[in-house]
């Protein structure tokens, strides 16, 4: 195998063709700097999109996303206390029906025709107690300040995210005047004859109340399994939009900081060449 050698032409200098190679080992590194603060604040932070610049369509979505999910959880916590309110109320109910089923004994006792007159003043000034009792729970229980029972307006629970998802609870009167039983007597044997059918519709009154006090606590809890789902729906969503995949990143990262130091070995040794060469020619 012959080897041929080029002959330099006259007036053909020595070139030494180390400046692109410099400043293309530079670019790339400055290229894979900003790549690598990017993927540096992603492992930091642990979301992929802190800023609009990184994906403006992204953020826009997590944003919207992360304020259903907020409001969700909220909503979920609404409800809550719409089911505390439920519960005082179901209470509330079953001691008006214990008050006026002990009426009822009462009225029932005083129907018999063995009985005065006389005999029954004891029994009326007991169901004279027993109907003020009435009053004072349909008048004094509360929520948070607010009369549950009585004469009092519907509470509407906030049970979703957005405007309008809302559900109306309570708006229950149980009180004597309510119920029919305002001047409830059984001073004679014909007024506690009467005063057993009242009660059975006063009865039958709170025992309808307290199964619509069932339901409304059924359907906060269908309301609460819905809000749950859709908010770990919504929310794996927006980890899979926003959350920086820590593993892959960290591979991002590694791949970077190789590349990085490869070029910066070229950049050494290109320069340490060239100090070498000009040594030579002085």
């Amino acid at each position: 195998m012959k080897t041929y050698y080029r002959k330099a032409k006259v007036g053909e200098g020595m070139r030494i063709n180390s400046s692109e190679h410099i400043a293309l080992s530079s670019n790339r590194m400055q290229r894979n700097a900003t790549a690598m603060e990017k993927t540096l604040m992603k492992l930091s932070t642990g979301s992929k999109v802190e800023k609009g610049s990184q994906n403006a369509s992204g953020l826009a979505i997590s944003e919207t996303m992360r304020a259903q999910i907020k409001g969700l959880s909220q909503a979920q916590r609404n409800m809550q206390d719409g089911l505390s309110v439920l519960e005082v109320s179901n209470e509330g109910l079953n001691n008006i029906n214990n008050l006026l089923q002990r009426g009822r004994e009462l009225a029932v006792a005083a129907a018999n025709g063995t009985l005065t007159d006389d005999d029954r003043k004891a029994g009326a000034e007991e169901l004279s107690q027993i109907m003020g009792a009435v009053n004072d729970t349909a008048g004094k229980l509360e929520f948070n300040t607010m009369k549950i029972l009585g004469d009092n307006t519907a509470i509407k629970l906030q049970v979703g995210a957005n405007p309008g998802q809302q559900m109306t609870i309570g708006n229950i009167n149980v009180s004597t005047a309510k119920l029919g039983l305002d001047g409830a007597s059984i001073a004679t044997q014909s007024d506690a004859s009467a005063l057993i059918k009242t009660l059975d519709k006063a009865i039958g009154t709170v025992s309808s109340t307290l199964t619509k006090v069932g339901s409304e606590m059924e359907g906060i809890q269908h309301h609460l399994t819905n809000a749950l789902v859709f908010e770990n729906n919504l929310s794996a969503s927006l980890s899979n939009l926003a959350d920086t995949d820590m593993a892959k990143e960290m591979m991002t990262f590694v791949q970077q900081d190789i590349r990085t130091k490869g070029d910066q070995m070229l950049i050494n040794s290109v320069n340490s060449n060239l100090k070498e060469t000009i040594s030579l020619l002085k």
